[in-house]
């Protein structure tokens, strides 16, 4: 039996968070189409572009938190597209974001909506549910 476009296109990224959980960078980097546009807030803010914009972003979260897993919950698809919650769990044993290592399990889930061509991922929109940066960050006492 054949697939659906929007069968093989839930496949790709099902490929894209194993290879991740993996940490084989080249092989996510590959799932995503040349000229590749995010528009998530977060890679707007931080300027980036293409694959190696995306190489640069899995990297960083690669070596900080290298034991991450992820888990896709919710996939639908649709066409080219195809819709997500997933949610990553990992401990932070490296720098992030100029953030020093903290031993800490954290977890962030995205929903995220990808646009395919050809099996590739051309674009994404995705929107943080929970914040990373506000897991790791040191916590201030209050003035006392």
């Amino acid at each position: 039996m054949v697939k659906s476009i929007s069968e093989q296109n839930k496949d790709a990224i099902r490929r894209l968070i194993e290879e991740s959980d993996r940490g084989n960078l080249e092989a996510v980097v590959a799932l995503f189409c040349p000229g590749f546009i995010d528009h998530s807030p977060s890679a707007v803010r931080r300027g980036v572009r293409g694959r190696d914009g995306l190489r640069a972003i899995f990297k960083a979260i690669l070596d900080a938190f290298p034991d991450t897993r992820h888990t896709i919950e919710d996939p639908v698809a649709e066409g080219d597209r195809v819709a997500a919650r997933i949610t990553a769990r990992g401990t932070h044993t490296g720098e992030f974001m100029g953030v020093p290592p903290t031993g800490r399990l954290v977890e962030q889930t995205n929903v995220a909506i990808y646009r395919m061509v050809d099996g590739c991922i051309a674009e994404r929109w995705s929107y943080e549910v929970v914040g990373l940066l506000d897991q790791i960050k040191p916590t201030r006492s209050a003035p006392g």
